[in-house]
């Protein structure tokens, strides 16, 4: 596949996103350059295939991308403009007001300069945890900074969509709104909610199920990262966290209510029904998520399967789903507690599912209903 992006392209930082840039223009033989301030990094970088690392010999580049912490891209860009005065430079921080200010601030030469943020990641991080396909499919949000050339935000673009992302065009404070919203309080609540856990007996925790999971699954992120992440965008994060406060101290004070009380019909009128409401508002708030592909979010019937925990069920299981000629539109799988065997969720169109429950029971596999 041919591809607008060509060499040579330097990835200043060796991270999950700058290692995994790198891997992807790699697969379509664009040279690129790697360089971080840790030898280790940039070694493991070098040793997965993402680039090779800056030397007396490398040659000039045409496009930069920052792959830095919020907290250091405004110097790592500023630094990148100045040293190579032909090549367009990009970050790709999760903050982008921040890092805009602070080179205006530098007086740095916003022409050749423009913000973006690939809305990829994974829960690991480092070289090591790098992949091609990261950015497939995954929104590339592109911020002018007010006095970025054509060819420059054409360039930022290209790089987007040759590794399969969607460009996105944004307002840097208008995209630092929006992700406080979507990624970094997500980040904070299952921060918190993990956090409760540290004091929960083995015994309660042998009770938790997939919703916990679900829940805190992102609890597992680098402190030292998100730190950065959310010191470099405080105020927006504040805004929403604000906002959430004020929602839960409304599901307080009905749950004290509701606790002095001394039988439901003694709760004090009103209480119930906004524990009530924050639940449906919660509800629909999660059906405006994107579903599939990004459209709208459709509703699903869901068929649930007992999977031996062996080598080699899962994929028998999927390849029945296949063989019924029932396209799968998402798929979960719980793992049950104390058994060898998960229970795998699979969701199709509604007007499948009475015959995919049929045939998968004759194929001698086991519903849960």
């Amino acid at each position: 596949m041919s591809i607008a992006t060509t060499g040579p392209v330097r990835v200043v930082g060796t991270g999950l996103l700058g290692a995994s840039l790198g891997l992807a223009l790699r697969r379509h033989g664009v040279e690129v350059q790697l360089t971080d301030p840790s030898r280790t990094a940039l070694t493991l970088a070098r040793d997965v295939g993402a680039g090779a690392p800056v030397d007396g010999s490398s040659a000039a580049p045409v496009l930069v991308v920052v792959a830095a912490p919020p907290d250091v891209t405004a110097d790592a860009v500023a630094a990148a403009l100045a040293e190579h005065p032909d090549a367009v430079v990009t970050d790709v921080a999760s903050v982008k007001g921040h890092v805009l200010a602070e080179l205006r601030a530098a007086g740095a030469d916003l022409t050749r300069y423009v913000g973006s943020h690939p809305m990829a990641g994974r829960e690991r991080s480092g070289p090591s945890a790098a992949v091609p396909d990261l950015f497939l499919g995954r929104p590339w949000v592109i911020t002018d900074s007010g006095a970025s050339r054509e060819d420059a935000l054409l360039a930022v673009r290209h790089l987007a969509v040759d590794v399969g992302a969607v460009p996105v065009a944004m307002d840097a404070d208008e995209h630092d709104a929006a992700v406080a919203a979507v990624s970094h309080v997500p980040q904070l609540a299952s921060s918190l909610v993990a956090a409760r856990l540290r004091g929960v007996d083995e015994d309660a925790l042998a009770l938790a199920g997939q919703g916990l999971r679900d829940v805190t699954r992102l609890a597992a992120s680098d402190p030292a990262l998100w730190t950065s992440i959310l010191a470099a965008n405080a105020a927006a994060v504040r805004d929403v966290l604000v906002a959430l406060r004020a929602d839960l101290d409304v599901v307080l004070g009905a749950l004290d209510l509701a606790a002095s009380a001394t039988g439901p019909e003694d709760v004090e009128l009103g209480a119930l029904a906004a524990i009530a409401r924050t639940i449906a508002d919660g509800g629909t708030g999660a059906a405006r998520i994107p579903g599939k592909h990004g459209g709208a979010r459709k509703q699903y019937a869901v068929v649930t399967v007992l999977v031996p925990d062996r080598p080699g069920e899962l994929a028998r299981l999927l390849a029945d789903v296949g063989a019924a000629g029932v396209n799968l539109e998402d798929l979960e799988l719980e793992h049950a507690a104390g058994r060898p065997v998960g229970m795998a969720s699979i969701a199709v169109l509604p007007a499948r599912a009475s015959h995919l429950e049929t045939e998968l029971t004759a194929r001698d596999w086991r519903l849960v209903r």
